[in-house]
């Protein structure tokens, strides 16, 4: 295999790559670091026997992510406030042309699915990651992590139980998101109280991300009265220059709001039974840097 073709192998994938990265670690940056590190292990490795390059780069880029994600655990960082997820650009286009299988890889790359699987160890995480949103066979998983099958079906099940006890409830139909979403932002930004309410489930729930580093409640806030007041209190005090733009992030519709140019948050909702039953806001600059442009 030439350098060449090596390059070609390797960007064909990338995105798959990317995927899985950032699923087991819900940050960007590091994600984008393991995708690099593993495209510099694949142009330096002997490739004449590699038979099936996905596997093999997927296999090189699980077991870089789930040290990377020791690491971040065994750091034991203080993060002020609520954490969540880096926003992910999804667009998956023609790439993906099944509807059920858009539906899973959105599903999986939510940002309440993401917040969950915080929660699991590492080798569970990556089972999860590559069982679920990947689908690739308990096999090839035990290969690609040095385990049993059996072991790896035990993780899997494990991992799976963990996530449906905890993941909410929501509609993931982008319709709907859609339509609720725009709905939601006119009432917010109006600071028209009332009409929030109507659109609340009673016990929503919002959460703030900003690390410290923005205006953002420190404490998850529950209540559709609590959630529909700091919202339209918040559209009091908003600034001039802001602007708005419907955008698509984690496998569904977001809004980004721009202070000037600059990304000042981001606005995501979880829907169940036509109401809102979480809002994600996202403020810490950190975390909003990579959508610049967009």
């Amino acid at each position: 295999m030439t350098t060449d073709t090596a390059t070609d192998v390797f960007e064909t994938h990338r995105p798959v790559l990317l995927g899985v990265a950032y699923r087991m670690l819900g940050r960007v940056a590091d994600a984008e670091d393991v995708v690099q590190e593993a495209w510099l292990r694949w142009s330096g490795a002997a490739r004449d026997d590699v038979r099936e390059p996905r596997g093999y780069l997927v296999r090189i880029t699980t077991r870089l992510a789930i040290d990377r994600l020791r690491q971040i655990k065994a750091r034991g960082e203080t993060y002020i406030g609520p954490w969540l997820p880096e926003p992910y650009i999804t667009d998956f286009g023609d790439t993906v042309p099944d509807t059920a299988e858009r539906a899973v890889l959105a599903d999986s790359v939510s940002l309440a699915v993401l917040v969950v699987l915080e929660s699991l160890s590492p080798l569970e995480r990556a089972v999860f990651v590559l069982r679920e949103a990947f689908g690739f066979p308990y096999g090839d998983i035990a290969a690609m992590l040095d385990r049993g099958e059996p072991a790896v079906r035990q993780l899997a099940g494990r991992a799976r139980k963990h996530v449906e006890e905890r993941r909410p409830r929501y509609e993931v139909d982008p319709a709907q998101r859609r339509d609720l979403t725009e709905r939601f932002l006119a009432a917010a930004a109006d600071g028209d109280l009332e009409g929030l309410l109507a659109l609340l489930a009673p016990d929503v729930r919002l959460v703030g991300d900003s690390g410290g580093k923005a205006r953002a409640p420190l404490r998850v806030l529950e209540t559709a009265d609590k959630v529909g007041r700091f919202l339209a209190g918040a559209a009091r005090k908003s600034l001039p220059d802001l602007s708005v733009r419907f955008v698509e992030l984690n496998g569904g519709p977001a809004v980004l709001v721009l202070s000037g140019d600059e990304p000042d948050a981001v606005f995501q909702l979880d829907i169940a039974d036509g109401r809102v039953q979480t809002v994600y806001v996202i403020r810490n600059p950190d975390k909003l840097r990579p959508l610049a442009g967009l």
